[in-house]
């Protein structure tokens, strides 16, 4: 499929361009709304002061306060996505790179005022302030967390002062970050003949059907990521540096502790899951080992890095854009006419950018956008893989049309359980598969099941490895890029182990994924969102009309409840290992079968 045929998302109805008149008349008002609700809390005196019971005047300054806040935050959210997704589409777009740096200023004025909320929230009692007003009742929860977060917050000007610095520092190396990577172009030598390819359709061949083609992707990327590793380790270090000064600051025992506590996942909860997925990685590498021969490689040697994601060979791994999508509506179609309907919504209304292309983000993302709507990026590599990829972000785009009669306070989605419905959405399309295939076909969806499995256990293991390490060393010094890669080579070693050729590692995995540069510990949330998504699946199989009529519910009270209370309102105890065990007890079945098929199929020996 050619990459004209692909979808390109339209967001002209909101504004014409960041140049255009209507946005910068928005981008002013939300600035001069956002100084307003300043104002407002110096009126209505919401900010740190000393512990008492509250009054009715504090009841109604509190019902003033989450009105306005949760209205003004709302609009500022609308722009930040606008010009964030324009960047997204084409780093290359000047102006639009300059209405992002005008957003996040915008950003850095109002992030503040949560603090000064939570401060405020903590000194009077969040149960004894919903005793005096509806509002602060209806967002006990996160106001709950809010009140909690006073402890870990630094003055009131010093949280003013970390926001406005925060655009010139980790948010400014995150965009350069975005920019380098984005607009990173290299020399493919195909077996075709050699191609200049942007760096995401250079990552895309990773799934193409060609050995010799995915060897070359691999080549070129190995020696594409050193001509910007400097700048980019800058980037690392800088944005790392300011976590571990500001997690200092604000009395957190360790990085760890803070994306803990910003997911609403408690240490128990976390250290069950974490011992369930160390137990279940021997099983991965079996299946790597498995792999490995069904390419042709000798199992002891482990899987080639360059064979991770590719389809199973003599097995047409293509898929059109007509096909994978048709892939998706009918499963999702299999749960509920609402969840099939969204994915032609999504299209009619031009939602989905889908073409990979020199200036734009790698990668795959969905943005909430403007009331029910989102904004899906996928760099679309016509492989069973984007179609899984597909049916992910569309998950996403599911997830906030629940949201869409939520607050902007209510919305605020801790990443581990914003994954649910993604990961839920996926596995609708893998089980459907499943479902009426058999023999080669049912090994290769299989195949690409696990090979997802994997990237969100095991890869996604070593990501955390990695980045648990360079925050204890960027405590002491700045780290070299030659460093980062060593650090990230021993995370694969320990984390992927006799599953891959080791040889082949990939020490510029630090260098490409945008996660460790827009947030921290942005990798456990993905793995917490499968074997959660995997538990909520049985569930959903035990009994459909029931899970259907609570599953709504549960996504849009994933800003508002703990991981714990979201699990209990579908019977999981998710602070038990067990819980975790049988999630992964679901992969473990899925391997079993794998090998077996492998054997009779491909004729190969168990690994």
């Amino acid at each position: 499929m050619t990459s004209t045929e692909l979808p390109r998302w339209s967001l002209a109805d909101v504004h014409d361009s960041t140049d255009a008149r209507s946005f910068t008349d928005a981008l002013e008002r939300s600035a001069a709304e956002v100084d307003r609700l300043v104002a407002l809390f110096d009126e209505l005196g919401i900010r740190s002061i000393e512990p008492r019971p509250p009054t009715d005047v504090d009841g109604d300054a509190a019902t003033r306060a989450l009105v306005e806040m949760n209205r003004v935050s709302a609009d500022v959210a609308v722009l930040r996505a606008y010009a964030y997704c324009v960047v997204a589409a084409n780093s290359r777009d000047t102006p639009a790179q300059s209405a992002l740096g005008e957003t996040r200023r915008i950003d850095a004025v109002l992030r503040p005022l949560s603090a000064r909320l939570a401060d405020w929230m903590a000194a009077l009692g969040v149960d004894a302030l919903a005793e005096l007003s509806v509002d602060v009742g209806e967002h006990r929860g996160p106001l709950t967390r809010l009140a909690a977060r006073a402890a870990h917050q630094m003055s009131e000007a010093e949280e003013h002062l970390a926001a406005e610095l925060g655009v010139t520092g980790s948010s400014a190396w995150g965009r350069l970050h975005n920019d380098v990577t984005s607009q990173l172009t290299t020399r493919v030598e195909l077996p075709t003949g050699d191609e200049v390819l942007p760096m995401p359709a250079v990552r895309g061949l990773a799934t193409d059907a060609d050995p010799a083609t995915r060897r070359a992707a691999y080549d070129a990327e190995l020696r594409a990521w050193p001509t910007i590793e400097v700048p980019i380790s800058a980037a690392m270090n800088a944005i790392k540096g300011e976590a571990n000064a500001l997690n200092r600051r604000r009395r957190w025992a360790s990085p760890l502790d803070a994306s803990l506590f910003a997911n609403s996942v408690s240490r128990p909860t976390f250290d069950a899951m974490q011992s369930a997925v160390v137990a279940a990685l021997p099983d991965l590498r079996r299946w790597m080992r498995t792999k490995a021969a069904l390419h042709g490689h000798d199992p002891a040697d482990g899987l080639p890095w360059w064979d991770l994601v590719a389809p199973l060979p003599s097995i047409d791994g293509e898929v059109s854009w007509d096909d994978g999508i048709e892939v998706v509506r009918s499963a999702f179609s299999g749960y509920s006419d609402r969840l099939g309907g969204l994915v032609d919504r999504a299209l009619d209304e031009r939602w989905i950018d889908a073409e990979p292309r020199d200036g734009k983000a790698g990668g795959a993302f969905c943005a909430s956008f403007v009331d029910d709507r989102s904004l899906v990026l996928l760099n679309w590599s016509g492989s069973a893989d984007s179609t899984q990829t597909t049916a992910h972000e569309l998950g996403h785009a599911y997830h906030n049309t629940t949201l869409a009669g939520r607050t902007a306070l209510q919305r605020q989605l801790p990443m581990a359980l914003a994954e649910t419905a993604s990961i839920f959405c996926e596995t609708l399309v893998v089980e459907a598969g499943l479902a009426r295939m058999s023999g080669p076909q049912r090994l290769a969806q299989l195949d690409v099941d696990l090979v997802g499995s994997n990237q969100v256990i095991v890869d996604i293991h070593s990501r955390f490895l990695f980045e648990t390490e360079v925050f204890a060393r960027r405590q002491r010094r700045t780290l070299s890029a030659a460093e980062l890669c060593e650090v990230m080579t021993n995370a694969q070693a320990t984390a992927y182990g006799d599953g891959l050729d080791q040889r082949t590692s990939h020490p510029y995995m630090w260098l490409l994924k945008p996660h460790y540069y827009g947030s921290h510990f942005y990798n456990w949330p993905y793995t917490y969102g499968l074997l959660f998504g995997l538990g909520l699946f049985a569930r959903y199989q035990t009994d459909p009309d029931r899970f259907r009529g609570g599953y709504d519910d549960l996504l849009s009270r994933a800003g508002m409840d703990t991981a714990e209370q979201l699990g209990q309102s579908f019977g999981l105890d998710v602070t038990d290992e067990a819980f975790w065990t049988a999630s992964l007890d679901v992969i473990r079945a899925r391997i079993d079968d794998y090998v077996a098929l492998a054997s009779e199929v491909g004729r190969i020996e168990p690994a």
